[in-house]
């Protein structure tokens, strides 16, 4: 039975076969003194461990697990299969991916192959078995990594289409059947035999795309339970199997991915320097690195919503992240900070990518903790004096639960089918791909702005969540009628239920629904709507006497055109044909409340929105520039943690009485902060 480290495991990934020159004591001394107790290794170099077909080098680890394990640092072993090597690909060209049908991803990076194909598949398992019966048992050892940020690819290959459309069979049964499900009655693509199923390249029915969504999130959970279960074949008790998620990868369902893994684990990149600054004046947009402190936030809760469980970072920034082009390392105490904010939501692990800046290849760039000359400047000192706290605050910090004031609904199928038929334009007028994530982010900004700590949760989480007083639903567009259900109850039981726009309009076939919008929920919310418009200029918005709005508060992108029908207003658009309709409206239904937000809130209307709907923390702070958040230790203690994200020393009124974790001293009625500082505090009973 696997259990998590009873202390933050604290380190980095380590690849001493990259370095230039013999330093393998030098960086396993350097590290010791750095409080390092974890490493990652072996996961990025098949060719290393199978230099030809069936000649295997495994011994050259050795010295590293070795002088590891004589320090006390742990090691978590990766298998390569995400990195194939050029002799596999030489000899079975077969195995190629394919981005579109027929046409091969071109080799060079990584991920290009085919993972369903059998003689890849062949050769994986061999490589897997053979690094990990060698090294299974090594003390050193307390995990494995198996592949690295799957997902990365949609597949066309032949086999897989052929696999999709076998899938298909075995859930519908026959064509016709398909036919109504999918409405191909329309633009005539009614199928008269299975053989008849077009190739995804030029499709653009939004039911055939979720499915073929679905289905390459599919492949890609099953690809990596089957290495989990190699793995565990050889994996002592206690030993972990994991595969760390990059959560903006294609074909990543992450909830269904971690369910045949021991541990959730995940890569949250974030931009630094002034993009961490509250207030947030950041203007950069989110992709696979995340811009603004919320956003880094947002990315630990996503992790711990996998499982709804503590989870390991196995990667994130050294130094500079991505591109020769992008070079922004944090500023002093920015390390610090973002390490101890995904620790106070839930990390029971910082591993940093990665030790060694490279000094060749496409990531030559990507700053690690040592620079290219390879001796400890800034980032080192600064990572090692976190370190000395991690061991300080022991394992009061491991394993924390996370508080929530307020749960947001996260669907991965919604964001699918709103990238494939997009509901948000961009500032040109073209198809937004990330409006599913625009909407969502705008209602957890507003929470975050607000001072509020928020749970994410997947749809079949629902039903054994304990759920806060306010539960949010943005964009849930594929939704199912169980959930729907399930969300009415929530309100009648007396929660807030807030909706946002494309909510409950289609069903999980992604088929618009015929009843009134929003679909299951228009009478329980008092309201609908049978029209709805993108918005080229933000709107302002006019609050009442319940929902106070500041002047600034603006509608962005959309409106529905929403029609109480007993609901009371909140908020009006100030435009002479908008202003007809409300913005949000709000209503009582059984001991709880519905409220529907009928356009993407911008941060001023976001945050007066959950001022308004969410309870007060007596320690919210005042300050802009400060967030506080708390969590449960497994003694049930309480933990708090204050952050200034900002250059000016700030000073924090405290309710009652605290405690520094790391200092022992304790305060009764201010906590101060220095410039870019984070305190850890235990809340003392009276």
């Amino acid at each position: 039975m696997f259990e998590l480290p009873r202390r933050v495991l604290f380190g980095a990934a380590y690849y001493h076969e990259y370095q230039p020159y013999e330093r393998l004591k030098d960086d396993l001394d350097l590290m010791a003194e750095a409080h390092f107790t974890v490493i990652r290794v072996g996961e990025s170099v098949w060719s290393t461990w199978e230099p030809d077909n069936g000649r295997f080098d495994l011994d050259w680890l050795q010295p590293v697990l070795d002088g590891a394990h004589e320090r006390g640092i742990s090691v978590v072993l990766g298998t390569p299969t995400y990195a194939v090597p050029p002799w596999l690909a030489r000899q079975y060209p077969e195995i190629a991916g394919e981005g579109r049908t027929g046409e091969r991803i071109g080799w060079g990076a990584r991920q290009e192959v085919d993972i369903t194909h059998p003689a890849f598949r062949f050769h994986a398992e061999r490589i897997i078995r053979k690094i990990v019966a060698r090294y299974a048992d090594h003390p050193a050892v307390i995990g494995f990594q198996v592949d690295n940020e799957p997902g990365l690819h949609l597949l066309h290959n032949h086999g897989v289409f052929q696999r999709f459309t076998d899938e298909l069979r075995e859930q519908y049964g026959d064509v016709e059947t398909l036919n109504r499900a999918w409405g191909l009655v329309y633009w005539s693509h009614r199928l008269s035999t299975w053989a008849d199923l077009w190739t995804p390249d030029g499709n653009v029915q939004p039911q055939y795309d979720l499915a073929w969504r679905r289905f390459q999130a599919e492949l890609v959970t099953e690809f990596i339970a089957w290495q989990a279960d190699i793995v565990r074949e050889y994996a002592r008790p206690g030993q972990f199997v994991t595969t760390c998620i990059s959560y903006d990868r294609p074909a990543v369902e992450d909830d269904k991915l971690t369910e045949r893994l021991d541990v959730t684990a995940g890569n949250p990149y974030y931009t630094m320097q002034d993009a961490l600054s509250l207030p947030d004046r950041n203007r950069g947009g989110q992709d696979w690195t995340t811009n603004g402190t919320w956003a880094l936030y947002r990315s630990a809760d996503r992790m711990y919503s996998s499982r709804q469980e503590p989870f390991l970072v196995t990667e994130t920034n050294a130094q500079a992240i991505g591109s020769p082009w992008d070079n922004r390392p944090a500023y002093d105490g920015q390390w610090r900070q973002a390490a101890w904010a995904l620790i106070s939501r839930g990390a029971s692990m910082i591993e940093y990518w990665h030790w060694h800046t490279l000094h060749f290849g496409a990531e030559t760039y990507w700053g690690g903790i040592l620079p290219h000359n390879g001796k400890p400047g800034r980032v080192y000192h600064e990572l090692a004096a976190l370190g000395a706290e991690l061991e300080t605050a022991g394992d009061l910090v491991a394993q924390l639960t996370p508080d929530a004031d307020i749960a947001f609904l996260y669907d991965g199928p919604s964001k699918w089918a709103l990238q494939g038929h997009p509901p948000l334009a961009t500032a040109d007028g073209g198809p937004d791909p990330r409006s599913y994530e625009r909407i969502f982010d705008a209602f957890y900004r507003g929470a975050f702005d607000a001072g509020l700590q928020s749970r994410l949760l997947h749809p079949g989480q629902l039903p054994d969540a304990e759920l806060p007083s306010v539960l949010v639903v943005p964009a849930y567009y594929a939704a199912d009628d169980e959930t729907l259900e399930r969300l009415k109850v929530y309100a009648e039981q007396g929660g807030h239920l807030v909706l946002g726009p494309r909510t409950a309009y289609a069903d999980p076939e992604a088929r618009a629904r015929t009843s009134a919008q929003p679909a299951r929920l228009a009478d329980a919310a008092a309201v609908t709507y049978d029209e709805f418009s993108n918005l080229g200029d933000p709107l302002p918005v006019i609050g009442t006497t319940t929902l106070a709005l500041p002047p600034e508060a603006r509608a962005l992108h959309w409106a529905d055109g929403l029609r109480p029908q007993g609901a009371e207003e909140l908020a009006t658009y100030e435009h002479p044909h908008f202003g007809r309709w409300p913005a949000a409206t709000t209503h009582r239904h059984g001991d709880g409340r519905i409220t529907y937000v009928g356009t993407v809130p911008d941060p001023a209307f976001a945050r007066a929105l959950f001022n308004w709907a969410a309870p007060t923390d007596t320690w919210r702070p005042s300050h802009p520039s400060v967030t506080s958040t708390t969590a449960t230790a497994r003694d049930g203690r309480r933990v708090r943690f204050l952050h200034n994200w900002s250059w000016d020393e700030v000073s924090v009124s405290v309710p009652g009485t605290a405690r520094d974790v790391l200092s022992e001293a304790v305060y009764d009625d201010a906590v101060p902060l220095g410039p870019w500082d984070v305190k850890i505090l235990t809340e003392e009973r009276p």
